[in-house]
């Protein structure tokens, strides 16, 4: 069944290709893919879900997919219900239908044939395709320099994407196959020596792709040059790749030597969430903002994976790390998906040009103030069961009698973060609705049903899964 998530969006591609109406096959492919996601939650054990065909004999290499375990299942249905709000968001330009929603249907393919295969080759090739199509909407339908940004993201993460191959490669040389199933065998058996050197490549190349600091500067002009639809794609599920790959293969495949880089890890991740969090307050542009928000917050994530090296033990660094991946998913997209819509009842997105825009929409003020809570993390919603359970693992096996250790400090200087979100998150929130209207806002358009249907869907899934956390928490087990 798995092989239809995947197959679905990319026959739905062929289709509009071929003169099928575009929205519509992309609404149809997506809102069956969204039945089929969240249908499986009920069966994802059973052997309905593999599939495999193979590809290669010398080396082994099988097209292959099946729900690993629970993180898997909870990646996938991230994917579509995000895919689900990102073709019923935006407003594709005239004459460019077929590239707007084609390329969101491949970008949904490969986020979930990545995160559903259980071949170290395909679950690599998978995120590959799914930078194709969004390179070309940046360059193609993107705001800004489109052209010099779309280069610009080419250029790192197809760097950091060499340097993974390079990692997945030594890996699979040493253990002999590329089946993610018969690798999780020989997790630790690997010469510490090499695992330093495999987990180096694979900190770089995944790190790149989750836009880790210093690897960071391609994602907030991306996101802020991208439609509706990519921004949605890429922040709210295709990042979440490098995150998904680090749990899945590196920390449990290299422990030794993803150890050893424990340090320069936790000063990178703080770097995320302070140096970047600094430079969000500074962002005049509600795009730009939320782009190096997106950015900001991988670091609590990276803070729950540096958790779980510390102590491969850490029962609740995995849950933390996947349920903050989630709610990430969710709220980033939702904010970029309300964001695309100010702009188009606006004509800007500049924090300077607006004000008391909740008078003439409050429909879009009462949404968006969602979604902001969500980022700062108010209690009730997805982000705040996300963040509790990241600072909670970072403090599970603390002893105070030995004193603070590295991931104690970072955990207690990343806690600043949470302010630094607060402020930024909280200032454009008054900066565009609250105040007295502008000519730009004072005529606004409120969401339209059509709008709100997007919208409603992820706000949803942040209040069900902020009230009811083990939601995810008991696919996790």
């Amino acid at each position: 069944m798995l092989i239809l998530l995947v197959a679905l969006p990319i026959l739905a591609f062929l289709a509009i290709l071929l003169g099928a109406p575009a929205r519509l096959t992309a609404i149809a492919a997506s809102a069956i893919n969204l039945i089929l996601g969240l249908g499986s939650v009920f069966c994802w054990k059973e052997a309905i879900w593999n599939f495999s065909l193979p590809v290669l004999t010398k080396p082994a290499i099988n097209l292959s997919f099946g729900y690993l375990d629970g993180m898997s299942l909870v990646m996938v249905i991230l994917s579509v219900i995000v895919t689900m709000a990102a073709v019923l968001s935006g407003k594709a330009p005239e004459g460019r239908e077929k590239l707007y929603y084609g390329s969101s249907l491949l970008i949904a393919a490969g986020a979930i044939g990545a995160f559903a295969s259980t071949d170290l080759f395909f679950f690599y090739a998978f995120h590959e395709m799914a930078l194709i199509p969004t390179f070309l909407m940046i360059g193609i339908l993107g705001r800004g320099d489109r052209r010099g940004i779309a280069w610009k993201i080419t250029i790192y993460l197809g760097l950091g994407s060499l340097i993974l191959l390079a990692g997945l490669v030594w890996l699979a040389s040493l253990a002999g196959t590329f089946d993610m199933r018969e690798i999780k065998n020989l997790a630790g058996t690997i010469d510490p020596a090499a695992q330093k050197g495999i987990a180096a490549l694979l900190i770089v190349g995944f790190g790149t792709l989750v836009s880790l600091f210093p690897f960071h500067s391609w994602a907030a002009p991306a996101y802020a040059s991208a439609p509706a639809p990519t921004a949605m794609l890429h922040a709210g599920v295709l990042k979440k790749f490098g995150l998904y790959g680090l749990l899945r293969v590196a920390v449990p495949l290299v422990p030794e030597g993803m150890q050893a880089w424990l340090t320069p890890l936790l000063v990178l991740l703080l770097g995320n969430i302070l140096w970047v969090g600094f430079v969000t307050l500074s962002q005049k542009r509600l795009d730009t903002l939320l782009g190096n928000s997106s950015v900001m917050h991988m670091g609590y994530i990276f803070l729950a994976i540096a958790a779980l090296i510390a102590v491969p033990g850490n029962t609740l660094a995995l849950p933390a790390a996947v349920v903050l991946m989630f709610a990430h998913g969710v709220s980033i997209a939702l904010l970029f998906g309300l964001a695309d819509r100010i702009e188009r009842s606006t004509g800007s997105l500049d924090l300077s040009d607006m004000g008391g825009l909740a008078k003439s929409a409050p429909g879009m003020a009462f949404l968006f103030g969602i979604a902001a809570m969500a980022s700062i993390g108010l209690p009730g919603l997805a982000n705040f069961s996300g963040e509790v359970l990241v600072f909670l693992s970072a403090f599970q096996n603390y002893v105070p009698a030995n004193g603070l250790g590295p991931v104690q400090i970072a955990c207690i200087l990343a806690i600043w973060g949470v302010v630094i979100a607060a402020v930024y998150m909280l200032r454009a929130y008054r900066n565009i609705f609250q105040g007295p209207a502008v000519k730009s806002t004072e005529k606004a358009a409120d969401l339209t049903l059509t709008d709100h249907i997007p919208a409603v869907l992820l706000t949803v899934a942040l209040l069900a899964v902020g009230c009811f956390p083990n939601l995810l928490l008991n696919l996790l087990k």
